[in-house]
């Protein structure tokens, strides 16, 4: 499926790619893992994207009405996110432009929803996260 394929898939490498870019510059890892207060910050994003209400139909973080991260690390992610967006264009182009084409997507609050379609989103989340 590549790049093309699964969102919450890309939104999970996004912002991974973003993290190292973060924790490289600010926390002079050098290419190592990352430091421990990033590796647990990315724990916590892949948490939260797992239990994402849109499941594959997720909007851009910036875009959505739904605020899933605690206020300290939604803090966190916007330090990151404001640091190592503007260098991912250099970095990761392919990510960086998805990443924007992603964001002109609108995206409703999933209580708007039918229960049908709730229940398939949820259903076809699930079954991708079978398959990874």
């Amino acid at each position: 499926m590549g790049l093309f394929g699964n969102r919450t898939r890309r939104e999970r490498e996004t912002i991974g790619k973003m993290v190292i870019i973060y924790c490289t510059a600010h926390h002079d890892r050098n290419g190592r893992d990352l430091c421990d207060r990033c590796a647990e910050f990315m724990q916590y994003a892949e948490r939260r994207l797992q239990k994402c209400p849109y499941g594959v139909d997720k909007p851009t973080c910036a875009n959505c009405p739904i605020h899933c991260y605690k206020p300290d690390r939604r803090e966190q992610a916007r330090d990151i996110m404001r640091f190592a967006g503007p260098r991912m264009l250099l970095r990761h182009p392919l990510l960086a432009i998805l990443h924007q084409w992603d964001g002109l997507r609108k995206a409703g609050h999933p209580r708007e929803l039918t229960r049908a379609q709730r229940l398939g989103t949820r259903r076809e989340s699930s079954s991708d996260a079978g398959r990874e």
